[in-house]
């Protein structure tokens, strides 16, 4: 029994950390414009990697020299499907281990085919990405969809992880820390709508936007969702006013997640059980505030943007893994240290 539990935890871990690897390099690929490096889905103009499909790569880059296709891209789509459906498989193996030996695992096999389901729908918005030719409402559907993946796979890992108990006054943060989860998903929607619409350099100054607090902004059009990259509903190209609401909004209601998650943070920092995310949430706060800045006065360096998108799905992953401990306050850790 204890090889059985030993190998389900050791497939949880992988897979978790496969999980945050796919994440960062999907921001890769989303910051590369390698989105429609093959154009066609699943494989690449019909084959099963960019070497059977090197004449119509070839031809694609000789039409359209500046256009989304050429080899490097098409490697880095293809790279990013690979792995994308050795997760899947692993989430199955997962799955089928979590229901098979739940009686010597003690765990409910729920979360386990939950997170299944999750990676499933996850693949079909990969597909349509590319089917709809990077449609942003679409693109930022299939980035919220991965971090909640990541947040799953976080939540399974979490609960094999050892730690300390967690005192029962330390309850009352757990609504709190809910609150703060949904925060961050809002924000984490509002920059994955800047880096789909390439608005994250629609505001070149700060504090200030244009040198205003309070710029011309279009937040009809900005914020319109059934629509075409780079074109409002009308089918005009977007306007730089509706660039400037998307990064103004997200610009501004980072400060509110700081604010809210660091005074949390804070507050959990001595809380047996929980100061090891609490004190991971303040680093990666300050890191994203940093990598913030330095994409505007930098003008979005590939690598800074990279980590911009990884830190997100790090706080992403400290806040269920204080959450998950928070929901056992009162009693023992989840296992014997």
């Amino acid at each position: 029994m204890d090889r059985i539990i030993e190998r389900y935890r050791k497939l949880v871990f992988f897979t978790w950390f496969l999980t945050l690897d796919l994440i960062m390099f999907g921001a890769f690929v989303r910051l590369t414009d390698s989105g429609l490096g093959c154009p066609d889905w699943p494989g690449c103009y019909g084959k099963a990697s960019p070497l059977g499909a090197l004449a119509d790569i070839h031809q694609a880059a000789t039409d359209m020299p500046f256009g989304p296709v050429t080899l490097s891209k098409a490697w880095i789509e293809m790279i990013h499907r690979y792995v994308g459906a050795l997760l899947g498989l692993l989430i199955i193996a997962i799955t089928y281990m979590a229901w098979r030996y739940r009686r010597q695992l003690g765990r409910s096999p729920v979360l386990a085919t939950v997170a299944l389901v999750a990676v499933c729908v996850q693949g079909a918005f990969g597909a349509w990405t590319v089917t709809h030719r990077l449609m942003p409402v679409v693109v930022t559907a299939h980035l919220v969809l991965g971090l909640s993946l990541l947040a799953l796979m976080t939540w399974l890992a979490a609960r094999e992880r050892p730690h300390l108990a967690v005192p029962a006054y330390a309850a009352r943060l757990l609504p709190w820390l809910a609150g703060g989860l949904g925060l961050l998903a809002a924000q984490v929607t509002l920059g994955g709508w800047v880096s789909t619409n390439y608005a994250a350099l629609a505001c070149m100054d700060f504090p200030t936007c244009h040198g205003e607090w309070v710029p011309e902004m279009d937040f009809h059009g900005g914020f319109s969702l059934i629509r075409a990259l780079g074109e409002l509903p009308s089918g005009e190209m977007i306007s730089q006013s509706a660039l400037t609401a998307i990064h103004w909004l997200h610009r501004n209601f980072a400060f509110v997640v700081f604010l809210y998650l660091g005074v949390l943070a804070w507050r959990m920092r001595r809380v047996p059980g929980v100061s090891g995310p609490a004190w991971l949430m303040l680093a990666l706060l300050l890191a994203q505030l940093l990598t913030g800045l330095t994409t505007i006065f930098f003008q979005w360096p590939l690598l800074i943007a990279v980590l911009h998108n990884g830190g997100a799905a790090g706080l992403v992953l400290a806040c269920v893994v204080a959450l998950v401990r928070l929901s056992t306050a009162g009693g023992p850790p989840l296992r014997k240290l």
